[in-house]
């Protein structure tokens, strides 16, 4: 696995209008090895969904629902999703697990993205105070066990695992190259464990990912790419980053 993975997650954001320049400035500019994928809010999947069509950007979710179908209002089933060619979805980000998603909660949303043929990024982290108290690891294999308790084993490496501390989240801050290459480390021991030394899962670092930080977190040896937020929004940015995994996936 040589090429690294760019997701962008537009969260709560767009417009018709702008969403149809950003893409314009965007797609042409994206390098060749790089997988790129773009999150985008439920209302605007059919319109990136038709400007994506014929690129190699696959169109992402932010969430889904745990249920197949049903009395369930307000809530979207993965296979609307795959209706819009959705072929990945973000699950427990950390701003919906402050909101009160529990870790079970999380991993029923990844059965189901897997159980309709859907790559779930799953979304792992720790807060301020639970990395204060020396507790990152503790959290993180709590909120990965929940996930191989709901999905076995046998499907670990068909996640992507996306570490965000909740710290550095839409703040500006970055954890340091040694915190993330910890943690990273961390989560790779946990997938090998499970599936083999031959471990595919592919993981990634989100947490304020800019162009001027992709360069050092792209060289740690467990990183397979990055989750971008409000980077995500701005086609140089994004470009710039999607560059420098390009560059990276050639050194490997």
């Amino acid at each position: 696995m040589h090429s690294k993975l760019v997701a962008g997650n537009w969260k709560m954001n767009g417009r018709l209008v702008s969403n149809e320049a950003l893409l314009t400035d965007m797609l042409p500019a994206l390098p060749q090895g790089v997988d790129v994928a773009l999150c985008v809010p439920f209302p605007y999947l059919a319109q990136v969904s038709a400007l994506l069509r014929g690129s190699r950007v696959i169109i992402g979710a932010q969430d889904v629902s745990e249920h197949a179908d049903g009395a369930f209002t307000g809530q979207v089933s993965a296979g609307m999703l795959g209706d819009f060619g959705c072929a990945c979805v973000i699950v427990g980000h950390s701003e919906r697990r402050a909101r009160g998603e529990r870790d079970e909660d999380v991993a029923a949303k990844a059965a189901t993205a897997l159980a309709s043929g859907i790559t779930p990024i799953v979304c792992v982290g720790e807060t301020l105070d639970e990395r204060e108290r020396g507790e990152v690891e503790q959290v993180l294999v709590r909120q990965l066990d929940a996930l191989d308790q709901r999905i076995g084993a046998q499907d670990v490496s068909r996640l992507v695992l996306a570490y965000e501390p909740v710290w550095a989240i839409g703040t500006g801050r970055a954890a340091s190259a040694e915190q993330v290459a910890q943690v990273l480390a961390l989560v790779r021991r946990w997938c090998v464990e499970r599936t083999g030394p031959d471990a595919r899962t592919r993981i990634l670092y989100g947490g304020s990912v800019k162009a001027d930080s992709a360069g050092w977190l792209f060289g740690i040896d467990d990183a397979d790419g990055v989750l971008v937020g409000g980077a995500s929004l701005v086609a140089d940015e994004f470009v710039a980053i999607c560059r420098a995994a390009a560059l990276a996936g050639r050194a490997v």
